[in-house]
């Protein structure tokens, strides 16, 4: 891709995702989101209403009567993007690849979060750290992730989850709203990282420290077999191969119940893990399900 070509690309993404945001998701984000800040403003005596926790029980044991620390509310807030880029994101059955979903998501994230005036953090992985932009404000930056999420090149295939991760909760120096877009086509349970934890402990730690949110992007093709005679598949990571005849009925019904264990394992495994996971489908739009759970998170918060 030429540098005329990128700019129309990062134009066209612009655009879309403006249009999206202006039309589905005014009012719906990440604003609603923000919890009570961690910034001490005042101690004024306990009225009714006060939440008990923010009773200070040294001063209130000082001065006879109950006392309570207010805080400042957090009106800035980190949205991170985690965006595979490993070599399975780059297939596609329909008429976009999961990569190139996961950049109109990102993108729409994004631009969401900037309405808003979070700062937005990019990190791009596949079995490593490719790219991470760290959290920042303005259109500049905004138009500089939209480019990386076009045009990046990644240098190798596998994917590692726990090593993004992990890089992530130590380079984020305050608690944010982590992202994670990728495609789960890999073991769960195989420690990944240097300190031996797998994906879902990893997954697990990083949503105690932040809020993390996981974006499931799915191709259909990987539940449905067509009926095309003999295949070879090939794993895109690995580039291990497999033959099979497509044509026969058992054949394509195994591979459909394969696929289907392994989402609801995946499920499972997600709700154990305490991750709230939302799951796309490149052959479906995403806006109204976004839209739909940011509401849910903003109704969960008032209530």
């Amino acid at each position: 891709m030429n540098l005329k070509e990128l700019l129309e690309s990062v134009r066209r993404i612009e655009v879309r995702t403006n249009r999206l945001v202006n039309d589905t998701m005014v009012g719906a984000y990440l604003s609603h989101f923000k919890g009570r800040g961690m910034d001490f403003e005042e101690l004024r005596e306990y009225m009714p209403g006060d939440e008990v926790r923010d009773i200070d029980w040294n001063v209130t044991y000082r001065m006879g009567r109950p006392f309570v620390k207010r805080y400042r509310e957090e009106r800035e807030l980190g949205v991170v993007l985690a965006v595979d880029v490993s070599a399975s994101s780059g297939f596609g059955s329909c008429d976009r690849t999961k990569r190139e979903f996961a950049t109109e998501i990102a993108a729409t994230l994004a631009m969401s979060a900037s309405r808003s005036s979070d700062k937005v953090a990019l990190l791009l992985f596949s079995d490593r750290v490719e790219l991470f932009l760290p959290p920042r404000k303005g259109r500049r930056h905004i138009l500089r992730i939209f480019r990386e999420l076009i045009s990046f090149q990644p240098k190798h295939k596998g994917t590692n989850i726990p090593a993004a991760l992990t890089f992530l909760n130590h380079a984020l120096a305050r608690r944010s709203f982590v992202f994670l877009l990728t495609d789960f086509l890999h073991d769960l349970g195989a420690p990944a990282t240097q300190s031996g934890r797998g994906t879902l402990d990893e997954l697990g730690l990083t949503n105690a420290r932040h809020d993390l949110v996981c974006i499931h992007l799915h191709d259909p093709r990987e539940s449905e077999l067509p009926d095309a005679g003999l295949l070879t598949l090939e794993d895109s990571e690995s580039g291990e191969l497999l033959e099979l005849d497509s044509s026969r009925a058992a054949v394509r019904a195994k591979f459909g119940e394969v696929n289907a264990a392994r989402l609801e394992d995946l499920d499972r495994s997600m709700r154990r893990a305490g991750v709230e996971t939302l799951r796309f489908s490149t052959a479906e739009p995403y806006a109204t399900t976004l839209q739909r759970f940011f509401e849910t998170r903003r109704g969960r918060r008032r209530g």
